[in-house]
């Protein structure tokens, strides 16, 4: 009988559960502002992951404007950084309040 370890089963497991991409578009929101850049995480915040569509809170509209242009470059790198497409769309947001950095 041979016996797994947790670090070999844990990934299968969370694949089997369908787990493992929410995990990874949760992993693009920590990393939002190394893979954003610096001049884009300085107005935006990543705060959310759901079926492949990563929510961004944009501070003002010229900004939110800005970034539509931006939105298929963003997706690609999110995917790059993360080497699987498990992002598939960005859905930008005003951020309440202001932009909370």
């Amino acid at each position: 009988m041979s016996m797994d370890t947790l670090a070999g089963i844990l990934p299968r497991l969370m694949q089997d559960l369908g787990l493992r991409d929410a995990a990874a578009g949760w992993r693009v929101v920590a990393e939002w502002p190394a893979l954003a850049g610096e001049r884009i995480a300085k107005r935006t915040r990543a705060t959310g992951f759901r079926e492949g569509t990563l929510t961004v809170e944009v501070e003002g509209s010229a900004w939110m404007h800005e970034l539509s242009f931006l939105k298929r470059e963003l997706v690609r790198r999110a995917n790059q950084h993360l080497g699987a497409e498990i992002v598939r769309e960005l859905r930008f947001v005003a951020a309440r309040g202001g932009n909370q950095r």
